[in-house]
């Protein structure tokens, strides 16, 4: 009998203990705020806007957020990048609400029917979702197409009339609108259509709507690092160091093996490029582009004798892919990148060139003789006449004629007496084939000159 006495005071010692475990932890759940996630979308959807939404899910993600508000105000933008944020959103497993702090236009419309709750400020519009090319004008059938498919899905997934989203991209047989016209609605037109779940002027105001006045709000804000990714994206910095790119490689072809010019056009590049590939402008086809034309130019001034086709393709490798990345192109094609948008980075880089060409030349002297630059260069000269002698003593050729065995820019070789030598032309380039003098040596190179032949009459 005492035994089973025991076994009922346990029993009854652990079932007031598992009362009071579940009670504390009930008490502290209640005490638990949900983590409301505030996002902004406040401009062009591009590739910029695309990578934002990806870097806010992600911290909304290690933040343990309940819930995600997206403030929007947008006139739309590009088709890819709105749809792979509609997928980004439909695919996250938290509430995602949209709250349309005015417009949510052509693109805009899209990424609000992939939230669950859509809720518009007072004067709000929503619609408007016909693709349009770069010229301002609607895009060929297919692209329409594609744009109904998609608004007509999302809006089913989130309980929404199709048609109705559908006729925002072209009006349908069943809607009232006359042919041509394309679906707006306005923010009560919304409501009674069951397109908006209510109206608020105020992200407050949503919350409170969504009984989450009382939630922990976290507002998203990039990071150090993007922020410094923005900066580099700064049109005046991105001018600036296109001068330099351009400039480095113009100088380090006129002087070829000094290798200052060609190490600050590289450091330009990276700094150039990279904000623009983390930001979706610069695919990786692109960047290959650079580095190739790099690469050949290299070959040709290390490599490859004169100045010929390799160095020129090299050249226009990097100009095509420095406009390249500056545009949203899809693997050439352009249907949605305005002819303006093309015409200024191409108008940026050949003003970014002709700049780096006078810049340079200007400020070059001055550069060399920095203090800075002499660290980097060796000042000394070893003349023979304080006694130095180099291992091929060139002085019996002074006053001597030959030919230029390449073309001279201004270094080359030159041909004299059946023997090559480094040499340098005096007058700034040489042609291949040309006769030459030599007027001096240096410890390495002769000094030429191109000689006049003067006809006999």
């Amino acid at each position: 009998m005492k035994s089973i006495a025991k076994q009922r005071h346990a029993q009854l010692f652990f079932y007031m203990l598992l009362c009071f475990v579940l009670h504390a932890s009930a008490a502290f759940a209640q005490g638990q705020k949900p983590k409301v996630f505030v996002m902004k979308i406040e401009t062009e959807i591009d590739p910029r806007t695309n990578r934002y939404s990806k870097l806010a899910l992600e911290e909304a993600t290690r933040q343990e957020a309940d819930h995600i508000l997206l403030e929007l105000d947008t006139f739309g933008g590009a088709l890819n990048d709105a749809d792979e944020i509609r997928k980004r959103l439909m695919e996250y497993p938290k509430p995602i609400y949209v709250f349309i702090n005015s417009n949510a236009a052509s693109a805009g419309a899209l990424i609000s029917l992939a939230c669950d709750s859509i809720y518009m400020a007072p004067g709000g519009n929503i619609g408007a979702a016909t693709v349009v090319g770069a010229d301002g004008q609607a895009a060929p059938g297919k692209y329409q197409s594609y744009m109904r498919s998609i608004m007509r899905s999302t809006a089913e997934s989130n309980g929404r009339d199709p048609h109705l989203a559908e006729a925002m991209v072209e009006a349908s047989v069943d809607s009232t609108l006359s042919a041509g016209q394309v679906l707006s609605l306005t923010t009560t037109e919304a409501i009674k259509l069951g397109f908006c779940e209510g109206k608020a002027a105020t992200i407050p105001e949503v919350l409170k709507l969504l009984r989450l006045e009382d939630a922990e709000i976290i507002e998203f804000e990039l990071s150090t690092t993007d922020k410094i990714v923005s900066f580099f994206l700064n049109p005046f910095l991105s001018g600036i160091l296109l001068l330099i790119i351009l400039g480095g490689l113009y100088f380090e072809l006129q002087t070829p093996g000094i290798g200052f010019p060609l190490l600050a056009a590289l450091v330009a590049g990276f700094l150039y490029l990279t904000p623009y590939y983390l930001n979706g402008l610069a695919e990786n086809w692109e960047i290959l582009l650079f580095i190739l034309g790099l690469v050949l130019i290299a070959l040709e001034i290390f490599v490859v004798p004169g100045f010929g086709i390799t160095g020129i393709s090299g050249i226009v490798l990097v100009f095509l892919s420095l406009v390249l990345v500056m545009v949203n192109n899809q693997n050439f094609d352009f249907t949605f990148v305005a002819s303006d948008d093309l015409m200024k980075s191409m108008i940026a880089v050949v003003i970014g060139m002709v700049g780096a060409v006078v810049l340079i030349a200007l400020t070059w002297n001055h550069v060399v003789s920095s203090k800075a630059m002499q660290r980097l260069v060796l000042k000394n000269t070893f003349e023979s006449k304080e006694g130095y002698r180099s291992a091929s003593n060139t002085d019996h050729l002074i006053g001597k004629t030959g030919i230029a065995h390449t073309r001279m820019v201004p270094s080359g070789r030159v041909l004299i007496e059946d023997v090559l030598y480094d040499a340098q032309a005096l007058d700034g380039y040489i042609e291949k084939g040309e006769t030459i003098q030599v007027i001096d040596q240096s410890t390495f190179s002769l000094r030429v000159k191109r000689m006049e032949i003067k006809s006999v009459t």
